[in-house]
């Protein structure tokens, strides 16, 4: 049975605003509302997509993942795609997953290991013979941009690991981490505070001044603002 135009009407309608909506986040770094007012529109959008299937279409904002990198900026593509994980925010949908898990592993001895959430920017460092040759944001999750200049100037990350150590770890020459690009509590209100001194506007939170940061033409801003990268997977 075809959609109602109304149905078809209002999934188009919600498709425009999420993608205003990761047009403000993703590209220009300058959200207008929170994470969880976001992800309530994606999760309407997944809802009447799932109950009218014929309506999805390839560039529907749930077909992909990320954001598209901005025009103009080098772009580098990921050796495998660079994905992220659903949120929620209802105890329910928590139950369900579990379920489902229970049922796809056909075990219910199963033992979770959480951790906080850190809040920043994603970032895949491919090093070749122990050597950083580049930093890529995650993008739409397979072509993210290329800020190796900025990421060098991040301190905890190095910008060459010794064979000796390499070996030791039993890490090959060539290989890739990934982690969340962060800024600390305190340096994010230190930079805010000399802003607005300067009469500059300030950054709503330290992710967007992570990603704006990362993401500067000149390498020299990043370098005096303190970024730090715990790696989540190599």
């Amino acid at each position: 049975m075809p959609a109602p135009k109304d149905i078809a009407k209002k999934i188009e309608a919600l498709r425009d605003k999420i993608r205003h909506h990761e047009c403000r986040y993703y590209v220009l770094d300058d959200p207008e509302i929170s994470d969880q007012e976001f992800d309530q529109l994606m999760k309407e959008l997944q809802r009447l997509e799932a109950d009218y299937p014929a309506l999805i279409t390839p560039d529907s904002p749930t077909q992909r993942v990320g954001g598209k990198p901005r025009e103009g900026v080098v772009k580098a593509r990921h050796s495998t795609p660079m994905l992220s994980l659903d949120n929620t925010y209802n105890a329910d949908e928590l139950r369900n997953w579990e379920r489902r898990v229970h049922e796809l592993s056909g075990r219910t001895d199963i033992e979770y290991v959480c951790e906080l959430k850190l809040d920043g920017m994603s970032l895949a460092l491919v090093y070749e013979d122990g050597r950083l040759v580049h930093g890529i944001t995650r993008g739409d999750g397979s072509v993210g941009e290329d800020v190796t200049l900025n990421v060098r100037t991040v301190r905890s990350v190095p910008l060459s690991i010794s064979k000796e150590k390499l070996k030791k770890a039993d890490i090959p020459p060539d290989f890739e981490v990934r982690g969340e690009l962060l800024m600390p509590i305190a340096a994010f209100k230190k930079m805010n505070e000399e802003r607005e001194e300067m009469g500059l506007s300030i950054f709503a939170n330290p992710r967007n001044a992570t990603a704006g940061t990362v993401r500067q033409l000149d390498a020299s801003i990043t370098a005096q603002r303190r970024l730090r990268l715990p790696v989540a997977r190599a």
